[in-house]
């Protein structure tokens, strides 16, 4: 009976570990609207080079609120897709003036899935969307 408590006590700890990993990653139909794209020029506010999903956060105004200014959320790749692609961990910094280009999420207004970013010298960094054309909601 003992071996039995220890054994289920480590499976349930072993499931616990992974479980906010998987509750946490998404299908990009799941959570973004392929019709809805948008591109905003703001200043950069925050930045979170983390797992499964880098993010950045923009003051710019909604092309579609008669511009009034929001802090947009939006999700690129993992960071070793993103370095792949060329970006560094210093490639955004707090303060720089960007352009983003991208797809609206379906229940969040200011939330957003980063297509391509583009800074003030003209540089454009693939944001390592997970987008699909083909894929199907």
């Amino acid at each position: 009976m003992r071996i039995n408590l220890i054994h289920f006590s480590a499976v349930l700890a072993a499931s616990m570990i992974g479980a906010p990993q998987a509750v946490a990653h998404h299908s990009f139909a799941a959570e973004f609207d392929r019709d809805q794209t948008i591109e905003v020029t703001g200043t950069v506010t925050k930045i979170e080079w983390t797992n499964p999903h880098a993010r950045f956060y923009v003051d710019a105004p909604d092309p579609d609120l008669d511009d009034e200014t929001f802090n947009w959320n939006f999700e690129m790749g993992t960071p070793n897709v993103l370095m792949r692609a060329g970006w560094r961990r210093d490639s955004l910094q707090i303060g720089d003036v960007i352009t983003v280009t991208g797809w609206r999420a379906k229940n969040e207004p200011h939330v957003a899935n980063a297509r391509e970013v583009t800074n003030t010298d003209g540089e454009r960094l693939f944001a390592g969307s997970s987008f699909r054309a083909d894929a199907t909601d």
